[in-house]
Parts: C-alpha cells; structure tokens; sequence
C-alpha cells in the first residue's frame, strides 16, 4: 500500500477507528496519562500539539483542565463535525489542521509548540515520510510524547519495511495491515527519536501501546 491510498484511507475513515467512534468513547486513562504528564512538567500556558486529533477527545480533557493554547492535525474532514457536535468549545477555542501530518508540519517554526504528542498515530505513517519524524524533534520545544503499537512477540508483522522485524536495534520493524484495511508500521520510537537527539525520560508498556516521554 503506498502512501497516497494509506492518506486515502484515514481520510474517508467510518465506523470502527472512525471519528465518530473515538467521540462515543470520549477521553479515557490515556487522556488522564498524557495531562498528568504535562501537569507535572509544564504549565496550563503550554502551547500543545497533537498529531492525529481526530475529534478532540485528548485535546478536550485538556481543555476541561485549565490548558487553552491547544492545537490539532487532522486528515479526516468528518473529524471536525464531530468536534462541533461534541466537544464544541474545543471547536471554537483549538486551532486545526485540516491535512495530513506530512504536508504541514515543514510549515511550523523550530520549538514552535512546547508538547507535542501522539496517540496510535504516527504508527500508520507511511515510510515513505519518515522524514516527518525529524520535523517533529524540530518543532518540539520541550515534551514529546507518543503513545504507539510497538509490536512485541505477539504482533502479526507480515512484512518488512526498511528495517528487520528480527532486528531489535533497527528503527523500523515491521508491519501489520489491521483487518486488511490499513497498515500499522511497528517502529522502535526510543531509537527514533533519541537519534534524533532527544532523550527519553519515562515510558510504560500498556496493555495494546507503548507510552513514551522524550524531552529536547
């Protein structure tokens, strides 16, 4: 699958996985994680980002706890009607991204955002744009966080990508399409990003995810 049907496919996306379907379950214990983390390491002024917003859940627990300067991206245009519908303050008060990650994160300043973050987001990334991952170290000013599929004994990679699912040093390992329909690329987000030059300050294996803190 290359990378144009992989946008095609997140940006026509209903149902499971689907904007709708993340609004009807509203922010959960990784919207929780993610605003205790910026709690304890920034302040409710941070300017925050995240990748992959889709209808806002995480970005509105935040908001409905004192963080104002919050910002999404987001390919799928139904996203932002369910926004309206459900977490309409968010709508109004958030700035949004109506693309796909690759084609506007070049577009920010360097530590533009204090936080950046990821929820099982940049695991659908294409490889063919890996070079956003660079972008992302970029425009971080302090935190990022990814909260990713990481694969493990137990993952179904049926295919290599640039790297070796048998190679636990290798930055990509593998990947699985998810009922078929769309592709999970299982990478090692610590060696990513800390060749990048970041340093990883926390993580935790979660039962379906890895959740991960760098910092510039």
């Amino acid at each position: 699958m290359d990378s144009n049907e992989v946008r095609k496919r997140w940006a026509e996306r209903s149902g499971e996985y689907s904007p709708d379907y993340y609004a009807y379950y509203g922010p959960n214990e990784t919207s929780d994680l993610i605003r205790e983390y910026f709690d304890s390491a920034l302040g409710s002024d941070a300017s925050i980002l995240e990748l992959g917003c889709s209808s806002g859940r995480h970005l509105s627990h935040l908001l409905d706890n004192s963080y104002d300067d919050l910002s999404g991206i987001e390919i799928n245009d139904e996203a932002f009607e369910v926004m309206d519908n459900t977490y309409p303050e968010l709508a109004e008060r958030g700035t949004f991204y109506h693309d796909a990650i690759e084609n506007v994160v070049d577009d920010f300043e360097d530590g533009q955002f204090d936080a950046v973050f990821s929820v099982e987001t940049l695991q659908h990334l294409h490889p063919d744009n890996k070079w956003v991952f660079a972008e992302l170290a970029r425009i971080t000013d302090d935190l990022l966080i990814t909260v990713e599929n990481e694969g493990g004994e137990d993952s179904d990679a049926d295919e290599n990508t640039d790297g070796s699912e048998d190679d636990p040093e290798s930055p990509e390992l593998g990947v699985n399409y998810i009922n078929d329909e769309f592709p999970l690329y299982y990478r090692n987000w610590n060696r990513i990003f800390t060749d990048l030059g970041l340093a990883e300050i926390d993580s935790e294996a979660r039962e379906r995810d890895m959740f991960r803190v760098f910092r510039k």
